[in-house]
């Protein structure tokens, strides 16, 4: 799988109290790393740590017109709480990025499978929806971790649109710490391919692993 690392720092500023942090009113797509639209929130406080409610722009297409958009740090620290992962908000200026950055690798990920599969003919493939499944490992994961690797800490299933033809991959989210880093970074390493639910995703996978192994 694709990797690269990021230098994490500390986690662990508080925040006197975080009832003073935005509080959604709406609820957000928990399970996508995008959201179509930004949440109205309600400002019940003025603390300098509080996540902001500033989305940004994806690099990645919709099925219709325009780009997916990215969640503010105000949204990931209110799903995050409804989930009861107890985030801290402080944390969010640290997060979002990575969560953003993870987001755009696992798509150019999938533009590297699709590249001469016929999505130029109609101005490039896009992203139709995401389903998040971390309690769902796919077999390759499972297999990997009976032979010894750590399990992913997360796994995404991704539809996009080439052409009119919808295409699922399966992508599953790992760490660990680069050997070769002299700073031993935390490394994120995403293991990115189409689901062989489709003899085009077969077809797809049998093609890679031959080009990789019989050169």
């Amino acid at each position: 799988p694709g990797s690269w690392e990021h230098n994490i720092p500390s986690m662990t500023t508080p925040v006197k109290d975080q009832s003073s942090c935005p509080v959604h009113n709406a609820s957000t797509h928990n399970d996508h790393p995008t959201t179509n639209s930004g949440q109205a929130i309600t400002h019940v406080g003025n603390e300098d740590a509080c996540p902001v409610d500033h989305t940004s722009l994806s690099s990645i297409p919709k099925s219709q017109d325009g780009k997916w958009v990215y969640p503010s740090e105000a949204q990931f620290f209110s799903a995050m709480q409804r989930k009861n992962h107890n985030p801290q908000a402080a944390d969010m200026k640290t997060v979002v990025p990575i969560h953003n950055a993870v987001n755009e690798r696992a798509w150019g990920e999938i533009l590297k499978w699709e590249a001469g599969r016929g999505g130029d003919a109609c101005g490039g493939v896009s992203l139709v929806n995401f389903k998040g499944k971390p309690g769902e490992r796919s077999l390759r994961a499972r297999w990997r971790t009976l032979l010894g690797y750590a399990p992913p800490f997360d796994r995404h299933d991704w539809v996009i649109d080439r052409c009119g033809t919808p295409m699922r991959y399966i992508i599953d989210f790992y760490t660990g710490h680069n050997p070769g880093s002299p700073n031993s970074n935390l490394s994120f390493f995403l293991d990115v391919r189409p689901a062989l639910d489709s003899w085009e995703g077969v077809k797809m996978r049998t093609e890679r692993f031959f080009s990789r192994w019989f050169k």
